[in-house]
């Protein structure tokens, strides 16, 4: 099934704790050389790539000095603007390095840093403060889902980060749908999975903020997503795009996902 929605796809390689800063380089270098031999055109799929915060002035380095189309994200933001806060990056800081995107809200901070939702609508008022794009991950664990009770629960989160946003604010959100269950497990949501809690996720955006924002949001897959399986993902019709972890630390997989309508 050919990819067709008015809403430009959105690939997202989180690399999370990988790669120091000299990997960093080479592999955003092999990158763009695989995707300019495959004549990608970015205007189509949007590219974006997210290192650790230590590699992050490497990567733009070489993104403005090559002029190369690929983005880059953070792999999170602080809440906080300024102030003793040890340990913290703001995302003032973060758009002086030439930031674009703030992944917030992933499982694995949720999980590991006690992160409330709370925390990540302040976050996401953080980073739209100064331009930045949040990429809000939402998504239910393996006990969830086998209680059917998925969809709920993810609408739950999704209505706290949103929580007091102007449609004007929302729209400038990306929110990615990542079952826990199928992050780095092999495991991965079935299409039609994705696609339902895509369009749960659009419909209730639509019901609680704008119909017309909801109609513009990006909502993005991730959980295992791999060059086999990018195409069928996609072809949901909410669906624009992935959140790729392990995938995007190589090239041979994570460019032809970028690349997904040519497989």
């Amino acid at each position: 099934m050919a990819y067709d929605s008015p809403r430009t796809p959105l690939m997202v390689g989180n690399w999370k704790l990988n790669l120091d800063h000299l990997q960093a380089i080479d592999l955003v270098q092999k990158l763009a050389w695989t995707l300019k031999d495959a004549e990608h055109d970015y205007d189509l799929t949007e590219v974006v790539v997210a290192p650790t915060f230590t590699s992050l002035r490497s990567v733009q380095t070489l993104v403005d000095g090559d002029k190369l189309p690929i983005k880059y994200a953070s792999q999170d933001v602080s809440s906080h603007a300024s102030g003793a806060y040890t340990g913290e990056v703001s995302a003032e800081q973060l758009a002086k390095l030439g930031v674009s995107f703030a992944i917030i809200g992933h499982s694995e901070r949720r999980e590991y840093h006690n992160e409330t939702d709370e925390l990540v609508n302040a976050k996401i008022l953080a980073a739209l403060g100064q331009g930045i794009t949040p990429i809000l991950c939402v998504g239910e664990p393996l006990e969830v889902r086998q209680a059917s009770e998925h969809v709920a629960y993810t609408l739950a989160q999704l209505d706290g980060a949103l929580a007091g946003l102007s449609p004007e604010q929302v729209g400038g959100i990306v929110v990615a749908y990542e079952p826990v269950w199928a992050i780095g497990t092999g495991e991965v949501a079935t299409p039609d999975d994705a696609q339902e809690m895509a369009q749960a996720i659009r419909a209730r955006v639509a019901e609680t903020v704008d119909a017309d924002v909801a109609a513009g949001l990006r909502i993005l897959y991730g959980g295992s997503v791999k060059a086999d399986n990018v195409k069928e993902i996609m072809a949901g019709a909410d669906v624009d795009g992935a959140l790729v972890g392990g995938a995007s630390l190589k090239v041979d997989q994570f460019a032809p996902i970028a690349g997904f309508r040519a497989l």
